[in-house]
């Protein structure tokens, strides 16, 4: 369903139905207790937890995520993530614009492989303010709007794949201005989502 309204909002908005160009980020989430043992620590944010790996079109519609521990290093997750994004795009995506953790040999290899070439948007030498790096900032909104919602701040999930599962929620609210609302069974015991368009 996600694909679905992310292929009619491109379209409607005068695009292809499939991105050519993606954009790759991470987003570190505090650890609570709940995590346990996966979480692991992150040095230069400086915080333990998980990392969720987040690929969007250029319009910032989510393409693919993938939750790691912290510690993990950024440049080996881009096989998972570009065999995720050409798998939900029927292998349109041609260039992934990416940050400088995504850099190295090994990382170039794994995009090749799923014929997909990364771009590397790096910082400006000197910079004063805040400055809006070109295709990057498409990913960093989307982060900024999935902190909108107080599940994905931290990771409060005990399972990885029920994180990674959170992400979809937070585009189909955002792709096709619909309403996600948490609904609760009468014996207060399910819980379930009601998407209203």
């Amino acid at each position: 369903m996600v694909q679905d309204r992310r292929a009619v909002s491109r379209v409607a908005q005068g695009n292809k139905a499939e991105p050519s160009a993606a954009s790759f980020a991470r987003h570190t989430l505090q650890a609570t207790p709940a995590s346990g043992s996966r979480a692991g620590y992150d040095g230069a944010k400086r915080r333990r937890g998980s990392k969720v790996h987040t690929a969007v079109d250029t319009l910032g519609h989510l393409l693919a995520a993938h939750v790691t521990a912290a510690s993990e290093q950024d440049r080996s997750q881009v096989r998972a993530l570009a065999e995720k994004v050409q798998e939900v795009t029927s292998d349109a995506v041609e260039v992934a614009f990416v940050d400088q953790g995504y850099t190295g040999e090994q990382a170039a290899q794994d995009a090749q492989g799923q014929h997909m070439r990364l771009e590397v948007v790096k910082l400006p030498e000197v910079k004063k303010w805040v400055v809006l790096l070109p295709r990057r900032w498409v990913v960093k909104r989307s982060h900024a709007w999935a902190a909108r919602f107080r599940r994905l701040v931290r990771d409060y999930e005990r399972l990885a794949e029920t994180l990674a599962g959170a992400s979809p929620y937070w585009s189909i609210k955002r792709c096709g201005k619909i309403d996600v609302v948490p609904t609760f069974s009468d014996t207060g015991t399910g819980i379930g989502v009601k998407v209203a368009i």
